[in-house]
């Protein structure tokens, strides 16, 4: 089977923020004509077929602001949501969930209480993996395939109880291209600070050397470990 590279593009939450950020989450909120610009840069790329979007935390935003950009761009989208939060003040609730659904939009995990993983002992982490499947699972009332690891740290332990948890794709942040064959799959958030230079190595998939040799040996590093 042939592979391609992919360019995994993620977001976290759009606009104005309704609800207390953890620390360091500011740094990844985009302003809506910010977030505008980016999916227009996207929609216009000469390898707009090589780039995916996801999102992370189940932000009310999503269904508000970001899926109805997508979809005015003929863009698409993974939403990874946070089980512990649906329904809460500033977050998506089943019915929303639902909807991001009828739009063409997908779902995936991203854990229960925005916890690292890394640090869990094995029967925390296996509530946050399987629980949180079984819970988006009713909702969607399809099989979700796809997590995303929160903060993106990650090591040999975590990938494989993400395995026997029934998942076929676990997401990072690790930056760089994706193979899509590859049961981890790298992203790059796009976060408030990233310039318009930045964007256009992100989209198309350059790396300098140096930044490639430390990624490897970042990755190869967690899951030795």
């Amino acid at each position: 089977m042939q592979t391609t590279k992919r360019r995994i593009i993620n977001f976290h939450g759009i606009g104005e923020h309704t609800q207390p950020l953890e620390p360091g989450e500011a740094d990844y909120w985009l302003g809506l004509d910010r977030f505008c610009y980016v999916l227009d840069r996207i929609a216009a790329h000469p390898d707009r077929e090589l780039l995916s979007i996801t999102f992370d935390d189940g932000n009310i935003s999503d269904i508000l602001l970001a899926a109805p950009q997508l979809m005015k761009r003929g863009l698409d989208a993974e939403f990874f949501v946070l089980t512990g939060r649906i329904g809460r003040a500033g977050s998506v609730g089943a019915d929303d969930i639902r909807s991001l659904m009828s739009m063409g939009m997908r779902i995936g995990s991203h854990g229960i209480d925005h916890r690292d993983w890394s640090k869990l002992p094995a029967k925390d982490l296996d509530n946050e993996l399987n629980t949180s499947k079984k819970v988006v699972e009713e909702i969607c009332g399809c099989t979700v395939r796809s997590a995303a690891i929160p903060f993106g740290r990650y090591n040999a332990r975590v990938l494989s109880m993400l395995r026997n948890a029934g998942y076929e794709a676990a997401y990072s942040s690790d930056k760089g291209s994706a193979d899509t064959l590859s049961f981890l799959k790298p992203r790059t958030s796009i976060r408030h600070d990233t310039t318009d230079g930045m964007l256009g190595r992100i989209l198309a998939g350059h790396m300098p050397a140096l930044s490639r040799i430390r990624r490897a040996a970042g990755m190869t590093m967690k899951v030795s470990t």
